[in-house]
C-alpha cells in the first residue's frame, strides 16, 4: 500500500456517552474517510441517532475524542459553532420553517452565516433545490409540499454551507413508501459527486448499493463493521443476524 496515511474527515476514537447511569456508547472506534458513506444500522434504542448527536458536538461526550480533518474537536477550547459550520446535517424530520417558502428555507444559512447577499444566497438556494430536483418548487411553502420534497429540501438546505460532512439520521423514516426512493436516489447522486456521508439508516437495499462501510452498533458499541457485501451478505454475530432477518422481512 505504501504512501502517506490519509487524514479521515471524522474519526471518534473511544467514545462514551452516558446520561446519568444510562450508558448509550461504549467505546465507539469509527472512521469516516473523504467522499466514502458510511451506514450506521441497528436497533432503536442502539446508538445511532446519540453517535450523530456527538459527531457534531450536539451532545457532550462523557468520554472519548472526535477528529475532524485531524483536528481534535472535544477539545474544551474548540469554537463549537465553528466546527458545526463543517457539517450539513438532516433529521428525520424535516424540521423547516413553516412561515418561509422552499427557497428562503435553502437561503437562510448562506444568509445568516455565510454572511452573502441576499442575492447571492438566493441566487445559490435555486442551484440547490434544481440539483435537488426541486428547482419548480422554490415559492412553495412546506405544507403545500410532500414529505419527499420537503426532505429533499432539508438536504438542499444542508448543503447551503457547502459542508465537508453530511450527517443524515434516519432520513427516510418519516416518509410515505413510495416516497423513500426519490430521497435515497439524491443521496446516491450526492455520494457519487463526492460528498462525505455518515448516515443512520434502516434501508437495507440502499447500504448495499450505496454504502462502502456499513457499522452495526448493539448495545452502544460497533458490534460488526465492513464492507456491505460482509456486514449484511455474511453476518458473523448472532445479533447482526436476528437483527437483519426483522428489518429484510416486514
Amino acid at each position: 500500500m505504501g504512501g502517506a496515511r490519509v487524514t479521515p474527515v471524522l474519526e471518534l476514537r473511544g467514545l462514551h456517552k452516558h446520561f446519568g447511569r444510562y450508558r448509550v456508547l461504549n467505546g465507539i472506534d469509527l472512521t469516516v474517510d473523504e467522499g466514502k458513506t458510511v451506514a450506521l444500522i441497528g436497533g432503536s434504542g442502539s446508538g445511532k441517532s446519540t453517535l450523530l448527536k456527538c459527531a457534531n458536538l450536539l451532545e457532550q461526550v462523557t468520554d472519548g475524542e472526535i477528529y475532524f480533518d485531524g483536528e481534535e474537536i472535544t477539545d474544551p477550547r474548540v469554537d463549537t459553532d465553528a466546527v458545526r459550520r463543517k457539517f450539513g446535517v438532516v433529521f428525520q424530520s424535516y424540521n423547516l420553517f413553516p412561515h418561509m417558502t422552499a427557497l428562503r428555507n435553502v437561503a437562510l444559512a448562506p444568509r445568516v452565516v455565510g454572511k452573502r447577499s441576499r442575492a447571492e444566497a438566493e441566487q445559490r438556494a435555486r442551484e440547490l433545490l434544481a440539483r435537488v430536483g426541486l428547482a419548480d418548487k422554490a415559492d412553495s411553502y412546506p405544507d403545500r409540499m410532500s414529505g419527499g420534497q420537503q426532505q429533499r429540501t432539508a438536504i438542499a438546505r444542508a448543503l447551503a454551507n457547502e459542508p465537508r460532512l453530511l450527517l443524515l439520521d434516519e432520513v427516510t423514516s418519516a416518509l410515505d413508501p413510495e416516497l423513500v426512493g426519490e430521497v435515497l436516489d439524491l443521496i446516491g447522486e450526492l455520494k457519487a459527486q463526492g460528498m462525505t456521508i455518515l448516515m443512520a439508516t434502516h434501508e437495507m437495499d440502499f447500504c448495499r448499493r450505496a454504502a462502502d462501510t456499513v457499522c452495526f452498533l448493539d448495545g452502544g458499541v460497533v458490534a460488526e463493521s465492513g464492507p456491505p457485501e460482509q456486514v449484511l451478505g455474511s453476518p458473523s454475530s448472532p445479533r447482526l443476524r436476528q437483527f437483519l432477518s426483522r428489518v429484510t422481512h416486514h
